[in-house]
């Protein structure tokens, strides 16, 4: 019986599914397949979207901007399949952000979908369990350990969608680790926040947290509701169970709210000047593709182009010119360029209607603080200012500019490894938290449970006084100490460092990893390349742990869905292997 099998069942292995069973009637139809599904975690939602966990905790993302179906603006070759929202399909107001209990329902349910479109003569045996190893001949059948299955897994061919992993601890996790333990000190490492074991983080007492994205709003959660806190007319009301939170990180703010309000009107025509054809330039080129000097001006002149296009379109008004002359001038002008910087302020009179991305990126540069209560009244200044802006219509540029963060995600997949600037970045604007969120932060500020460390935060281990010494450069000289530290932030995949005995297994086994630990895939069809740069012929992989990162396993309506169009290549190929390797089985039968 012809086989496959698929590793991790979460939102990534649930999509591909999705795309089999689309493409199934017109490349595999009437053919008889097993399809082995293993994940320890339930089908559908995987780990990260399970039902057991917290329900206190959110997606980031409103429900009417959740979707695992394809529309007509994702490219692929395979056939269209529209869906509900989560917000359609739950019956949820739309602009509510719904808990991952409700989005792991949603999940299993595309799952089930998936599963029941599939052809009579397909099969999905599922296995929860870890996948182990993977071994075999690399023209023959692969073969799947199991953790605690004696044989293996028969399979023609091998799909990884193994989502974000956990990591063995680097060299300064490791020396902060061994300092806590022998000093009697509390220190957790990057992890998925709800699989941390926070019991140890006592009440009354500080606690330093290094990061400021959505891993330390999960915290902030478990650590105040969690322990029985709430929120009464827009003031937060301690239970007495909370730990005080001392927060800082590079930038030393929190990742940008949610965009507050949908699009209205015409969508900035992208990609416009970074697309297919210039990504095939740089691909043409000898030697490695390098970010500042490649990837950032045609980031920084498309991201402007989505801005600048909006601004004209619906506010007019802050403009000195007429879009026609602005955009052909905007088109010739290198980008970076002192003809570009001249042309734009020329044409928008305000510098606060100009796009800045290094200014966005670096929020707190050179900025000092006469005390510590001044340092706090700025980050609330700045968070509050930042939650208005991202909910004003008058401001609908912001909402072009994430439009264009997922276009630039889409052309940067054909790159393959281009370091971890690019995902930061784009967690940071477009990835943020819901406003709800920010405004419960400002709450626990005002309420003295959350205290901010500012940018540039530096922690040290101070064996002297056995405690953990943090500070940032908005207010040099002042340190706190505490006993607890808390690295809120998600390991970074590697496969150098994975926890993943599977992957550590392929890398062994002659795989390829980017310099920074990334698996190396053909960014056409998810193949896992071989160390020369050669496919494997019945090994696949997609997700955050590969070179063909994409902004997500789902995405928000009519944006393109980069992953989807990843599954739909992978599972298109994958199909045509497996009829033909059918029939050549039905001839020598």
């Amino acid at each position: 019986m012809t086989s496959i099998v698929v590793i991790g069942a979460g939102p990534r292995g649930t999509g591909f599914l999705e795309r089999l069973a689309a493409n199934a009637p017109e490349l595999y139809a009437g053919l008889p397949l097993d399809i082995h599904l293993v994940d320890p975690h339930p089908p559908g939602g995987g780990r990260i979207w399970r039902h057991e966990q917290s329900p206190l905790l959110w997606m980031n993302s409103m429900a009417e901007d959740v979707t695992m179906f394809t529309d007509d603006t994702v490219t692929l070759d395979g056939p269209v399949l529209p869906g509900p929202t989560l917000a359609e399909w739950a019956g949820l107001d739309g602009e509510t952000f719904p808990s991952r209990q409700q989005q792991g329902a949603y999940l299993r349910w595309v799952y089930e979908e998936a599963v029941a479109a599939l052809p009579p003569a397909v099969a999905v045996h599922e296995h929860r369990a870890r996948a182990l190893r993977v071994s075999g001949p690399r023209e023959g059948r692969q073969r799947v350990w199991l953790e605690g299955r004696r044989e293996p897994l028969i399979a023609d061919l091998v799909v990884l969608a193994l989502g974000h992993l956990d990591a063995e601890l680097d060299d300064e996790q490791k020396e902060l680790a061994d300092f806590a333990r022998r000093r009697g000190l509390l220190h957790l490492p990057p992890d998925f926040t709800a699989d941390s074991d926070l019991d140890g983080l006592p009440a009354g007492e500080p606690v330093i947290v290094r990061g400021f994205g959505l891993a330390f709003v999960d915290l902030m959660v478990l650590l105040t509701e969690g322990r029985g806190g709430r929120y009464a007319n827009g003031e937060y009301l301690p239970s007495g169970q909370e730990p005080v939170l001392y927060v800082g990180s590079r930038r030393g703010v929190p990742y940008h709210s949610k965009i507050g309000y949908g699009w209205e009107g015409e969508r900035p025509p992208l990609p416009r000047f970074f697309g297919p054809a210039e990504v095939d330039v740089l691909l043409s080129r000898p030697g490695p593709v390098d970010y500042q000097r490649d990837l950032w001006p045609l980031i920084d002149k498309e991201l402007g182009f989505a801005h600048y296009h909006r601004l004209f379109a619906a506010h007019p008004e802050r403009t000195s010119v007429n879009w026609p002359d602005f955009e052909e001038k905007y088109a010739a002008a290198a980008p970076g360029s002192p003809e570009l910087h001249t042309l734009v302020a020329a044409s928008v009179p305000d510098p606060a209607d100009r796009l800045d991305l290094e200014a966005l990126d670096h929020p707190l540069d050179g900025m000092r603080f006469g005390s510590y209560d001044a340092l706090q009244d700025g980050l609330r200044s700045y968070i509050t200012a930042d939650l208005e802006r991202r909910h004003d219509r008058a401001h609908s540029e912001d909402l072009a500019v994430f439009l264009g963060l997922l276009s630039v995600y889409g052309q940067l997949i054909r790159l393959g490894d281009i370091g971890g600037r690019w995902h930061g970045f784009f967690s940071y604007l477009a990835s943020g938290p819901p406003g709800p969120r920010l405004r419960q932060l400002l709450a626990l500020s005002r309420a003295g449970v959350v205290r901010f460390l500012g940018a540039g935060i530096t922690v040290e281990a101070d064996e002297e006084r056995a405690v953990f010494r943090a500070g940032g450069t908005g207010l040099p000289g002042e340190l706190i100490e505490a006993r607890a530290l808390v690295e809120a932030r998600l390991p970074e995949p590697s496969l150098e460092r994975t926890r993943s005995p599977l992957l550590r297994s392929l890398y062994a086994d002659g795989a390829d990893a980017t310099p920074t630990g990334l698996l190396s895939v053909d960014p056409e069809d998810g193949r896992v390349l071989e160390r020369g740069g050669r496919p494997h012929p019945r090994r696949f992989a997609l997700g955050p742990h590969t070179t063909a990162r994409a902004g997500g396993a789902f995405t928000r309506p009519r944006t393109g869905g980069a992953a989807f169009r990843q599954n739909d290549a992978t599972a298109r190929t994958a199909l045509t292997l497996l009829r033909d390797l059918a029939c050549r089985e039905r001839l020598s039968a």
